[in-house]
């Protein structure tokens, strides 16, 4: 009896049986796995059906209109046709609507929708989750409490010390003259603008740019994993020392507190608590956004600038003029280089340094035209289709600095290179000061000429940059003062 019911046949029966049972439950539940997707998809067709877009295919969605890299070119193309608003299906039920439109934007950046978290969500383990990373209430405190780090009397100070990293930058780009060959100057800015926060948020002393790191292909890489070893050892020491009778009130009475100064300070005199691990992220926040978008838009501005040499010579005479040889540059000058400012203003336009944000809809929204989306629909606010659009900007692939002379009439949605409402960026003013002393600096030393082998082929990140690097031939200026020296 026991070694008929232990057979291998009849354990072959039972085994075989529980396949097929498990086989039934796993298709059943790809079934209704299946049937919510088909639901959810014809849920989206329904809520998009007034917001037309090119044809589809029913599982891949657009993919068909991808290729490599080249999603801003479809960005381009599709606003022509789409100038408001469009559908990119991702795949099956998976959609997120993006605008174009000032009028739509306005709508959106007024609302307290939080982050579409899919495009930021590997960052969180880099910089953690500060200004960048959080939603509601808490990115609430945390913008009150970092906000007096960028009045203009604590930027005011920050202009020496971007005007001392910029020459560092300068001064490796002479000797590199010598080898006659293009410069590709994305990885030398991006030193430069982290060397700048390090000076700027701990008060950091030296230059990493003179630091032999490694080799020239990976500096930034391995600069900012030294920056990010450094912030928790930084943050303890400065605690440490405010935690002395009497520091706290020496700390205020610095003519120049960097950005960790001002964290601390104001943690302790308005009784908020930010952990060490919310004050490393909001630091390291503070080093990603105000190092790599700065990066990239020092970098599209100087290759703008080198390929319209008319508009970059009319900016050397107005720097040259305001400046002489640039020995000194105070926080006074950057509101006196009008032509510059309109030319940077057109170089963000065509090359946002961000090229999109998204948003999760957390209510249903009515856009001016009378169109909605319900709760729940992703939707990407295209910075660079805006700045693309057409109907926004007459010729939009042009280079026009008039655009953005004084007096000229746009919508107040139609440039947002740091976004806009309520979540715009918090160090926009900073991020402008280092542009401004960024393009005028280099004007005075080099003539920027672009390589034309090297065409940069911009791409969409997080950040805008270039497939290839931004090649730049440069020539190096004679000094005004030198001259009458001689004479």
């Amino acid at each position: 009896m026991s070694a008929s019911v232990l057979s291998p046949s009849r354990l072959l029966g039972g085994v075989s049986g529980i396949l097929q049972v498990a086989s039934l439950l796993i298709l059943l539940l790809l079934l209704i796995k299946a049937a919510q997707l088909y639901l959810h998809r014809q849920w989206l067709l329904k809520a998009l059906q007034q917001f037309p877009c090119p044809p589809s295919h029913w599982l891949f969605g657009h993919k068909q209109e991808f290729q490599q890299d080249q999603e801003l070119q479809r960005i381009r193309k599709w606003v022509e046709t789409f100038p408001t608003a469009c559908p990119l299906w991702l795949w099956g039920g998976k959609v997120r609507v993006q605008l174009h439109d000032p009028d739509y934007m306005k709508v959106i950046l007024g609302r307290s929708d939080p982050k579409s978290q899919d495009p930021y969500r590997f960052l969180a383990p880099w910089i953690g989750y500060g200004l960048l990373l959080l939603n509601g209430q808490t990115w609430f405190q945390h913008r009150r409490m970092l906000t007096p780090a960028f009045h203009y009397d604590i930027l005011k100070a920050y202009v020496g010390l971007m005007a001392d990293s910029v020459r560092v930058m300068l001064d490796k780009w002479e000797k590199l003259l010598d080898q006659d060959s293009p410069l590709e100057v994305f990885q030398h800015v991006s030193l430069m603008t982290l060397d700048t926060i390090m000076k700027c948020a701990f008060s950091h002393q030296g230059s990493i740019q003179v630091d032999s790191l490694i080799s020239a292909g990976r500096w930034t890489h391995r600069a900012c994993q030294l920056a990010h070893q450094h912030t928790d050892q930084v943050i303890q020491l400065r605690k440490a020392q405010l935690q002395k009778e009497g520091e706290l009130e020496k700390v205020k009475r610095k003519k120049h507190l960097d950005f960790l100064d001002i964290l601390l300070v104001a943690k302790m005199e308005n009784g908020s608590i930010l952990s060490d691990k919310d004050l490393r992220a909001e630091v390291d926040t503070f080093m990603f956004e105000g190092h790599d978008t700065t990066a990239s838009g020092i970098s599209w501005i100087l290759y703008a600038l080198a390929t319209h040499p008319k508009h970059q010579e009319r900016c050397r005479e107005e720097i040259r003029g305001l400046l002489g040889d640039g020995a000194s540059i105070t926080w006074n000058h950057l509101d006196q280089m009008p032509y510059t400012t309109m030319c940077i203003k057109e170089a963000l336009r065509l090359y946002p340094p961000v090229p999109g944000i998204g948003r999760e809809l957390s209510t249903p929204v009515t856009f001016p035209d009378g169109r909605s989306l319900p709760k729940g629909i992703t939707v990407m606010l295209s910075i660079y289709g805006l700045h693309h659009n057409p109907k926004v900007w007459p010729n939009p692939e042009v280079f026009d600095p008039s655009r953005f002379a004084p007096g000229s009439a746009q919508h107040s949605h139609a440039f947002l290179p740091f976004s806009g409402g309520s979540r715009n960026c918090i160090g926009k003013q900073f991020a402008m000061n280092e542009l401004k002393v960024a393009t005028a600096l280099t004007l005075l030393r080099f003539e920027l000429l672009p390589d034309p082998t090297r065409i940069p082929i911009p791409m969409a990140r997080l950040v805008l940059k270039s497939k290839n690097g931004i090649h730049l031939r440069l020539r190096r200026l004679p000094n005004p003062c030198e001259d009458k020296d001689q004479l």
